[in-house]
């Protein structure tokens, strides 16, 4: 394969793809406006399950790194544990149910399936460890 065809085909695959990633932005986007992160206080009461609820909120609205650091503080601030905002972050910036049909789209159906669940789970993982490491200090 020579560099013009390599360059043609990495332009029809861009082109392929901008469309969907255009559309799942928009719908991370209009999801992050509609709930504001206010509300999350009421979804998480304080009980063992919230962790859970947050690596599952988290896998679902996902976001970037950066926004992170500001949407923790404001968890933070709210009252919810460390534990849940940690998981909730962890699974924000590494699971991507929205993003889901292009990485099976590129990168296979069992691939994107299994690295989502393995990042949801140790989401998790890295939400108890933080914590206890936190302790320890």
């Amino acid at each position: 394969m020579n560099l013009k065809t390599a360059i043609r085909k990495s332009a029809q695959t861009l082109g392929t793809a901008i469309p969907m990633i255009l559309g799942i932005l928009m719908l991370i986007s209009l999801f992050n406006t509609l709930v504001p992160v206010s509300s999350y206080r009421i979804l998480f009461r304080g009980t063992a399950f919230d962790p859970l609820l947050g690596a599952i909120l988290g896998s679902v609205v996902a976001g970037n790194p950066v926004t992170s650091y500001i949407i923790s503080g404001d968890l933070l601030r709210q009252g919810i544990s460390l534990l849940t905002v940690t998981a909730f972050l962890t699974a924000w910036v590494t699971v991507g149910v929205i993003q889901l049909p292009i990485e099976i789209q590129f990168f296979g159906k069992k691939f994107a399936l299994l690295r989502n669940l393995s990042a949801f789970v140790l989401s998790l993982v890295v939400a108890v460890l933080t914590v206890l490491i936190l302790s320890i200090i």
